[in-house]
């Protein structure tokens, strides 16, 4: 297996297409243990981290925040720009699994795996994000919907580079609530939902609900989303929202630490939650305001 450290951006999409079987290290929170456990073997490991391209957070004349792929958990966590604009990205990063993978993983190496514990697919789903993708035929955006295609996949073709996250800004009246279950405050998730609730004059106008720990994961529900919308932004919602929720279009693996069903079980615990959570952050907003 080789190892390579290109110096630009456009060396390292040009290794990539030049090396059949290469694959991209970032910050190699898995790669290396796949590499380990002999569960990868790539002929090439192509080292992007320490690209300036792809470092770094900025924010467009819209508002816009733009992460760069390289950029760490920790990076993002400490950063004043993320808190202000984006909340809980920052406060997802911050709570990331412990400090030496926070100081050590990427934002973009947590997308393209797409594992179905991770934290941030869900939620960059439920913000509406996309992304910049980079190989020697050109450069792609892909919104979160399309992106992240299942269970360990995306839409990222063979020599593709994923090169920053978008992320608009969002409305007043937005909400986002992320509840999961985990078997200790440094483990994966047997359960996760994020919800989002963009409420205008106590309306609910539109609403994001994923699913995250499930095959497929992120996975969004859109009767659930339908059950939302139109209604006020107070705990009546509820009620609606759970009795949308199909238990049996969720699938779950069980295994030593959980079964399927309770799982599945779980996971509408964790929706309850979530949306009683921003129910009372909107009845507060609404409240001070």
């Amino acid at each position: 297996m080789r190892y390579v450290r290109p110096r630009t951006l456009a060396e390292a999409t040009a290794l990539l297409a030049e090396i059949d079987g290469s694959a991209v290290l970032a910050g190699g929170q898995t790669m290396i243990n796949a590499l380990k456990l002999d569960l990868a073997q790539p002929t090439a490991l192509v080292d992007i981290h320490r690209l300036e391209e792809l470092r770094g957070i900025e924010v467009t004349a819209d508002g816009t925040l733009v992460i760069a792929a390289a950029t760490t958990y920790a990076e993002i966590a400490a950063s004043s720009v993320v808190r202000r604009l984006q909340p809980s990205v920052a406060e997802m990063a911050a709570s990331l699994v412990d400090r030496q993978v926070r100081n050590r993983g990427t934002i973009g190496g947590n997308c393209c795996l797409n594992d179905p514990t991770n934290n941030l697919p869900p939620l960059l789903t439920a913000l509406d994000a996309w992304f910049h993708t980079a190989s020697a035929a050109g450069w792609r955006s892909i919104t979160a919907d399309t992106f992240f295609s299942g269970s360990l996949a995306t839409s990222l073709r063979s020599g593709e580079l994923l090169t920053s996250v978008h992320i608009r800004p969002l409305p007043a009246g937005a909400r986002i609530v992320h509840r999961h279950l985990q078997l200790a405050a440094d483990s994966w998730a047997l359960a996760r939902v994020v919800v989002r609730l963009d409420a205008v004059d106590g309306v609910v106008e539109g609403a994001r609900v994923v699913l995250g720990a499930v095959p497929g994961s992120p996975m969004r529900l859109p009767a659930v989303e339908e059950a939302l919308t139109g209604r006020s932004a107070d705990a009546a919602l509820i009620g609606p929202a759970l009795a949308a929720f199909d238990q049996s279009g969720v699938e779950a693996v069980g295994d030593a630490h959980a079964s399927d069903a309770y799982r599945v079980e779980m996971t509408r615990v964790q929706l309850r939650r979530a949306l009683r959570s921003a129910v009372e952050q909107e009845t507060t907003r609404s409240t001070a305001s």
